[in-house]
């Protein structure tokens, strides 16, 4: 066994970070697998477009023949699952896609590295890992004055996408136990930074802040989240593949909880700052409450004790200065903002916002 990993998922938003920070940081080869669908953009890797030690390969987790084969040419000595289907509102329109990915799509991956690692013998086998990338959402919701959530939180999934996410920890967690396949699980709170694909909120009122339009805001805007800057969450899963012990969870945070409008007032401000506008005047005020999604949890929170007192990992990035590194390089890139604004992602928009924005 050499030094090579596998990634899935690895042209989408934390994937593509990921991918990123693994070159520059470790050097070693990695196998990147990605469908490119609407939120996996090849683009999001043109800096190591040519560099030997990024083999891309465009497929499906779910085409158990092409992953037996990646693991018999390639023999990693890990593979990282990032893949998924992982758009709440998108869930609610269409599970099935979900289900597809997320559970199923997991089930073949276990499959064939199960079949992988069985066929490894002494430190190769002993070495090897499948490290399971997740969502705090499995969880549930807190109430404002609940614990945050930890490690051994009960699992109450609300949405058909966190039911998937959950399924597929679950399936993680029976192959280590029935099979002894050494995997690792992390769970994150919500993820920001560059490459992030504009359906979400903080990319989503970014792009129209700057063209002066309406900034959707979900119901009161008093939903909480913990958001965890991208380059902090690649970097505690490096830290969990390399320290984390077989069969565990951890939990990944920013410590960083905000309420929903906090995170649209600040993002409006940086670019008041950056980007005046006479014609816009005050980005604020474009914000427009909008009817609310269907089951919208209303608070995530990460307790990450066990991973910085265990493994010696936590976050460098407070929000304030993450948001500022966020919005900059979204100004830095609108030719990549330009790029990913397909019909597919225009049609999405208005199939979610306007009827919201109507009513």
């Amino acid at each position: 066994m050499n030094d090579t990993v596998i990634v899935t998922g690895g042209a989408g938003f934390i994937g593509s970070n990921f991918v990123l920070e693994w070159i520059s940081q470790t050097g070693s080869k990695v196998v990147n697998l990605d469908l490119l669908t609407y939120a996996g953009n090849h683009e999001n890797l043109l800096s190591i477009e040519k560099d030997p030690r990024h083999v891309f390969v465009k497929g499906d987790i779910g085409d158990r023949k092409l992953i037996a084969g990646l693991f018999a040419e390639h023999q990693p000595r890990a593979i990282l699952h990032f893949a998924a289907e992982s758009h709440v509102d998108r869930s609610i329109e269409g599970p099935e896609a979900f289900v597809k990915t997320n559970v199923l799509g997991t089930f073949a991956l276990l499959e064939e590295a199960k079949a992988y690692w069985n066929g490894l013998t002494g430190k190769d086998k002993q070495d090897f890992r499948f490290l399971h990338v997740s969502t705090d959402e499995v969880y549930g919701t807190l109430g404002p004055d609940d614990p945050a959530f930890s490690e051994t939180t009960p699992y109450t999934p609300n949405s058909p996408y966190s039911a998937s996410k959950a399924g597929s920890d679950h399936l993680v967690r029976a192959y280590f136990h029935t099979y002894g396949l050494p995997v690792l699980t992390t769970n994150c709170s919500n993820n920001y930074g560059p490459y992030q694909f504009p359906e979400k909120l903080i990319p989503l009122v970014i792009l129209n802040a700057l063209e002066g339009k309406s900034l959707p805001v979900y119901g009161d805007g008093l939903n909480v989240r913990d958001w965890l800057f991208v380059k902090d969450h690649c970097s505690a899963i490096r830290t969990v593949l390399e320290k984390g012990k077989v069969g565990e969870t951890y939990n990944v945070g920013g410590s960083s909880e905000r309420k929903n409008i906090e995170v649209v007032h600040a993002i409006c401000d940086i670019l008041d700052e950056q980007r005046p506008s006479d014609k816009i005047g005050s980005r604020r005020s474009l914000i427009t409450y909008v009817k609310d999604r269907p089951g919208h949890d209303r608070r995530y929170a990460i307790n990450a004790t066990k991973i910085r007192e265990e493994l010696g990992w936590q976050p460098t990035q407070v929000f304030e200065g993450g948001i500022r590194e966020t919005v900059q390089w979204y100004l830095d890139n609108m030719q990549w903002v330009e790029n990913v604004k397909s019909g597919a992602y225009q049609q999405w928009i208005d199939l979610n916002y306007s009827e919201r924005l109507a009513k």
